[in-house]
């Protein structure tokens, strides 16, 4: 599984095997975590990713370097348990490019954005079926403004609430304050712990994703499980789509 960066109101990395703190550093190529840095590439401007699948940008020095800490049967009996934030980037789209740059984006009319494929809405279905069939708990659904966000929210656990936390900064090459924008509002959502007994679901972007870890989340609808202590949070799995299938085997 493999796993780039973009700014809108936004208030406010991960050690690729440690915990990571609201001032966390950057990953280096070495899987180390750079404490005085941000949650970005040191690049002036750094590009976007979400115009590409697996495109360019930050994730070349992170993407392959992550390692599941939970699998299997041991992490489905850890999500049943509640305690964990599970970031999906959204399920797949009809086309791939930075509608968050494109001076005629409207979050209020979702003809203006990319909109989910039919194979990405089956995906989200999937995976709402999969969390059934595996009794995971979730409470709190977060999205960010975008259609393609709530749209896969909506069809995989049926209810969610908007932020313009989750949400690009409105660029498709970003400067390192733009990339600090969309790292300081998304990192309070990951460390934050959820309700006794529950999981929190956030549904978002490669690049709001990556500006908090440093890693490309890819493909389109792949999850990332986090284990947050409310100040930090650490990466434990991963998962794209089709596998929330084989977790009820």
């Amino acid at each position: 599984m493999k796993k780039a960066l973009k700014p809108v109101e936004l208030f406010v990395t991960v050690g690729l095997i440690a915990t990571v703190t609201a001032c966390g550093g950057t990953a280096t190529s070495d899987g180390d975590v750079d404490t005085d840095g941000g949650g970005a590439p040191t690049e002036d401007v750094a590009e976007g990713g979400e115009g590409g699948e697996g495109g360019e940008g930050s994730a070349d020095y992170a993407a392959d370097a992550f390692e599941d800490k939970l699998s299997g049967q041991e992490l489905v009996g850890e999500l049943q348990q509640g305690g964990y934030v599970i970031f999906f980037r959204h399920a797949q789209t009809t086309e791939d490019y930075a509608d968050q740059a494109d001076p005629n984006l409207d979050l209020n009319d979702c003809s203006t954005q990319r909109e989910l494929s039919e194979a990405g809405k089956a995906d989200a279905v999937l995976i709402g079926e999969a969390f059934e069939a595996l009794a995971i708990p979730v409470g709190d659904v977060i999205t960010s403004e975008y259609c393609r966000a709530y749209n896969t929210a909506e069809l995989a656990f049926g209810r969610y609430e908007k932020t313009a936390n989750l949400n690009f900064a409105p660029a498709e090459e970003y400067t390192p304050e733009q990339i600090e924008m969309m790292k300081g509002g998304i990192t309070p959502l990951l460390s934050a712990i959820p309700a006794n007994g529950q999981n929190t679901v956030l549904i978002g972007h490669d690049d709001v994703f990556d500006a908090a870890t440093g890693i490309y989340p890819e493909p389109q609808g792949v999850a990332y499980i986090v284990k947050p202590d409310g100040e930090g949070f650490e990466l434990m799995a991963n998962l794209n789509p089709d596998e929330w299938v084989a977790l009820q085997q």
